[in-house]
C-alpha cells in the first residue's frame, strides 16, 4: 500500500514537470511573435486622391503606385496640373524595416527636383504625406488604398476661401511744422476823429 502511494505520487510528479517544461518552451514563442508589417514585402499597391473638379471636369490629386521586388522597390508618382501627367518613375526610394513609412525622390519635367514622405495609417489603407492640403495644416493629405480599379473618381473638395490679412492702414503724409507765433503788433492809440483806415 505504502510502495503504490509512491509510485502514485511519483508519476504525478513526473507528469507536472512534463507539462510545465513543455508551458516554459512555448511561452518565448508567444512572446517573441514579430509585430505585423503594413506594408507587405512583394506585391503592387496603388495610393490615390485623384478625384474630378465639379467646375471644369478636370481631375486633380496624385497617385503613388509602389512595386516592391526581391531585388528593389519602385515607385510610379503620377500628379495633375490641368491634366492628369504622364507617370514619373521616382529614384531614391526608402521603405522603413517596419513597412510604416516610406520616401522617395522625383523630378517631374520642367520642375525642380522634390522628395514626398509618407507615413501609412495603421491599418496600412491609407498613405497620409507631408504637407497640407490647400495649406491647411489641419487637412492632410491623404491617399486612400486602391482596392477597386475600375471605380469611378469622386468628386474634388474645394478649398475653403484664404482669409485675406488685413490691410495695413497707409501711412499718412508727414505733418507740415506749424509756423511759430508771430509777435503782436502793438497797439496803436487812436485819437478822437480818426478812424483806423487813416492810421498807416
Amino acid at each position: 500500500m505504502m510502495r503504490s502511494r509512491r509510485v502514485l505520487f511519483a508519476s504525478s510528479l513526473a507528469g507536472s514537470l512534463i507539462l510545465a517544461s513543455f508551458a516554459v518552451l512555448a511561452a518565448p514563442k508567444l512572446a517573441r511573435k514579430p509585430a505585423a508589417q503594413v506594408l507587405p514585402r512583394y506585391g503592387m499597391l496603388v495610393f490615390s486622391d485623384l478625384c474630378v473638379s465639379s467646375e471644369n471636369g478636370e481631375f486633380g490629386g496624385q497617385r503613388i503606385t509602389l512595386q516592391r521586388f526581391a531585388e528593389v522597390d519602385t515607385v510610379l508618382y503620377e500628379y495633375t496640373a490641368g491634366g492628369l501627367s504622364w507617370p514619373v518613375v521616382a529614384s531614391d526610394v526608402v521603405i522603413d524595416p517596419r513597412g510604416r513609412q516610406f520616401y522617395f525622390t522625383v523630378q517631374p519635367p520642367d520642375e525642380e527636383e522634390r522628395t514626398i514622405r509618407g507615413t501609412l495609417s495603421e491599418d496600412g489603407k491609407a498613405l497620409v504625406l507631408d504637407g497640407s492640403y490647400c495649406n491647411d495644416a489641419k487637412m492632410p493629405m491623404k491617399l486612400l488604398r486602391v482596392s477597386d480599379f475600375g471605380r469611378q473618381a469622386g468628386v474634388c473638395r474645394v478649398c475653403p476661401p484664404m482669409k485675406s490679412a488685413p490691410a495695413e492702414p497707409e501711412p499718412s503724409p508727414p505733418e507740415t511744422p506749424a509756423a511759430p507765433p508771430q509777435p503782436a503788433a502793438p497797439l496803436q492809440k487812436i485819437e478822437a476823429g480818426r478812424t483806423t483806415a487813416s492810421l498807416g
